[in-house]
């Protein structure tokens, strides 16, 4: 698809006009760290700014080989379970729960594009991971530090099973570490107005729901 073609598309802001509150965009903001491309909205439960349903779907074939709405249920409650975590807590006895959180939100979302749950369901998935990762982490900042931990050893584990070596931008590979850093430090940045993250401070989940 074509760059003009794709911005052709209507926003995901009109087809769901209704403003998160500020819980909502809390649960959203759970996956902000996985959403780094121009094209992705960190603000709705829609996981796009513009309505691409066909690429969600693919997406999630491609990515984690899910097709059905069973499939989404049972990646999400393996993510909930055990998840990439179990092998960080082999390797350093450290279980960053984040990474597998940020994973889990995107994939509800993505899941709520491509027709696999309904908005009401993706709601739940996302309230159901709530009690884990607030228990947890006390801020942002802490919750990006084990997403990035978590993500290093799982892209060192993938780097390690395709038998790439040398530089980290190694074809086949995702992102680098430094991107994926530089990201973060993006959405910890008290002066982006546009970080989710400042939109919806790590304490609003422990407080009464308002509009945002």
């Amino acid at each position: 698809m074509s760059r003009l073609s794709r911005w052709r598309r209507p926003r995901a802001s009109r087809r769901y006009p209704v403003p998160l509150t500020r819980h909502q965009l809390w649960m959203v903001s759970l996956s902000a760290p996985v959403s780094r491309g121009p094209e992705a909205s960190r603000t709705t439960l829609y996981p796009l700014r513009r309505i691409d349903d066909d690429s969600s779907r693919r997406w999630l074939a491609d990515q984690w080989e899910i097709t059905t709405p069973r499939e989404l249920a049972d990646r999400l409650d393996w993510l909930a379970g055990a998840g990439y975590r179990a092998r960080a807590h082999r390797l350093l006895g450290v279980a960053p729960l984040a990474w597998d959180a940020a994973l889990y939100a995107d994939i509800s979302r993505r899941g709520f594009a491509a027709g696999l749950i309904t908005e009401a369901d993706a709601w739940t998935a996302l309230k159901n991971i709530v009690p884990s990762v607030a228990g947890t982490y006390g801020s942002w900042r802490e919750y990006a530090d084990h997403y990035l931990l978590g993500r290093k050893v799982w892209r060192d584990d993938l780097r390690g099973r395709s038998g790439a070596v040398g530089a980290s931008d190694c074809a086949g590979l995702p992102a680098s570490q430094a991107v994926a850093d530089a990201h973060l430090r993006s959405l910890l940045d008290p002066g982006n107005r546009a970080s989710p993250w400042n939109l919806a401070p790590w304490d609003v989940i422990r407080h009464p729901d308002r509009p945002c």
